[in-house]
């Protein structure tokens, strides 16, 4: 790589997705923002051509629980190195029977059960309000898609995911509420407020979820040993995904709008 680092597509790491082995002429580097640190240095580098920037969403040996991550750092630091479009890996419980451990979810739509977290870059001076009716890119859900299921990986093209705050996990009043009230699909801690930050940025965001257990609607309650058990099984996977998917993945943006994200947005 030469000149000033620069990257097209940007990887946040979620819990157990730390391994960027796979870039060649990488680089760490420390990028400053406006709001505060990111998780971590910023590792830049290429995989068969294509300009990769990966972030740990916790920080190198997970020591950032979910309510602290700041997420604006994360996706400023991002578009800062030129970061179009974001593929984001996350460990997600499931809330019906039929999205199983060991299957990968890209959610198409979020219910925002978070309390305290900071969501937005229009905090002052500028009022903007962003649709999030489609808060996910469309066209990298398809290609993750039809990309796993040609790798024999059971997947779902579609999802709500419920965030919560965390770093507890739900009641089991709470879990049957979100399954059986709110029809939620996944849940996870993770999401909110990463790929609204995203979508203020004209970036396309694909959420990559590990289904790891049955949140405890289901009869046993989940232990955060379980849950790394299960993910550590499916690190190889989600590895893979990514890899294969990456060079599939256009640089033009015409079949998607998140780079419209903006329009008529802002008042």
């Amino acid at each position: 790589m030469n000149g000033s680092p620069s990257a097209d597509i940007g990887i946040i790491g979620g819990t157990g997705v730390y391994d960027v082995t796979q870039l060649s002429n990488s680089k760490n580097i420390k990028i400053s923002t406006p709001y505060g640190s990111p998780s971590d240095l910023l590792t830049v580098g290429e995989y068969k051509g294509i300009s990769i920037a990966f972030i740990p969403r916790h920080g190198k040996g997970h020591i950032l629980p979910p309510h602290r991550i700041n997420s604006r750092a994360n996706i400023w630091a991002m578009k800062s190195l030129g970061v179009s479009r974001i593929m984001a890996p996350s460990a997600v419980g499931s809330l019906q029977e039929t999205y199983k451990p060991g299957d990968i979810v890209l959610p198409d739509q979020f219910i925002d059960f978070t309390k305290n977290r900071i969501y937005s870059f229009f905090d002052g001076n500028q009022v903007c309000h962003v649709s999030c009716a489609d808060p996910f890119c469309t066209e990298m859900i398809s290609m993750a898609y039809r990309t796993a299921r040609s790798l024999g990986y059971e997947t779902h093209d579609r999802g709500t995911y419920i965030c919560i705050e965390g770093p507890r996990f739900s009641t089991r009043a709470e879990s049957h509420y979100y399954k059986e009230v709110i029809h939620g699909d996944i849940i996870g801690m993770t999401l909110i407020p990463e790929c609204i930050l995203a979508l203020e940025q004209q970036m396309c965001y694909l959420s990559i979820a590990t289904v790891t257990d049955y949140d405890v609607w289901s009869e046993n309650a989940v232990t955060s040993s379980q849950i790394i058990e299960v993910l550590n099984k499916n690190t190889e996977k989600i590895g893979k995904l990514v890899l294969t998917l990456l060079p599939e993945i256009p640089k033009n943006r015409k079949k998607c709008l998140c780079y419209k994200s903006l329009e008529n947005a802002q008042v």
